[in-house]
């Protein structure tokens, strides 16, 4: 048959383009000389050079395509690596099964297969969007809970922008009998048993707080309380406790009548202020607001 290019020089211009970038992307998209070896040293540094840009184009599409990719569910990707590192740390321990199994249910209630780094995230805003973010993350919270429900709008958000989200396992204790308070906790979602020395079990759900008192007393632990399901809990330290509370007396008075008022079932006096706590402390019991 005769060359391919005799064969088109009286073709349409359509057709002979056509040939000419199939000839063209044979060389660059295959990364080879195409259907036929280059004859002269022209063709041989025109291919060669051809291969080359080739080369780089598919290096390029592939890096682009593969960070686009990535970049479409980068929070589940960071799960999935951190994850990765947490297998392997289980697995360099050794640790027993039934532990590795708590520990990857812990990770899915937690994370919900996406992480993010809120802090730093949060840590970037402005005081107004950040108190906006926290205000909206935290509204089935404040809905749910008569406190914060009938409170100063700015003590809520003051309260909210400390707070700290945990979540507890079925069977763990989140208070121990005989620890020094040093937090006291908000339900979001779940529910909890208090338990006493009497075996006396009372049980809180969605709305409710606990562990005021040990806050305001200073006082140890006498009763313990356990997550019976799974628990998303806001936690508030006491440091962060007594700041927001100096700022709105009212509120810590508020929380002092609670106080009391649970003390005086268990028999024990405390007067609001004083430097001596009771012996016996339970940890609060369900929010109201008196």
């Amino acid at each position: 048959p005769a060359p391919l290019f005799s064969r088109l020089q009286n073709d349409s211009w359509g057709k002979q383009y056509s040939h000419a970038l199939f000839k063209a992307m044979s060389h660059m998209l295959c990364i080879g000389y195409g259907q036929q070896a280059p004859e002269g040293m022209t063709d041989v540094w025109l291919t060669m050079l051809s291969m080359i840009v080739g080369a780089t184009c598919y290096a390029m599409f592939i890096g682009h395509a593969t960070a686009l990719i990535q970049s479409l569910d980068s929070s589940r990707r960071q799960y999935q690596e951190k994850y990765k590192q947490v297998e392997q740390y289980m697995s360099f321990h050794k640790l027993p099964g039934d532990t590795r199994q708590r520990i990857h249910e812990y990770y899915e209630h937690r994370y919900q297969g996406k992480m993010f780094d809120e802090e730093n995230i949060l840590g970037e805003l402005s005081e107004p969007l950040k108190e906006e973010i926290i205000n909206f993350n935290c509204r089935n919270l404040v809905a749910n809970m008569p406190l914060f429900a009938n409170a100063d709008p700015n003590f809520v958000t003051a309260m909210l922008t400390k707070l700290r989200f945990e979540v507890f396992q079925p069977g763990d204790f989140i208070i121990r009998e005989g620890t020094v308070g040093k937090k006291m906790y908000f339900i979001q979602h779940g529910v909890v048993s208090i338990l006493t020395k009497g075996n006396k079990e009372t049980k809180l759900s969605d709305g409710s707080y606990f562990g005021e008192i040990c806050l305001l007393t200073r006082g140890r632990r006498t009763a313990s309380v356990r997550a019976d399901t799974y628990c998303r809990l806001y936690s508030l330290s006491v440091d962060n406790f007594n700041e927001v509370l100096e700022e709105y007396p009212m509120m810590r008075r508020a929380f002092e009548t609670v106080a009391m008022d649970r003390l005086d079932r268990i028999g024990e006096e405390w007067t609001p202020g004083s430097a001596q706590p009771p012996l016996l402390l339970l940890p609060g019991a369900m929010a109201a607001q008196p």
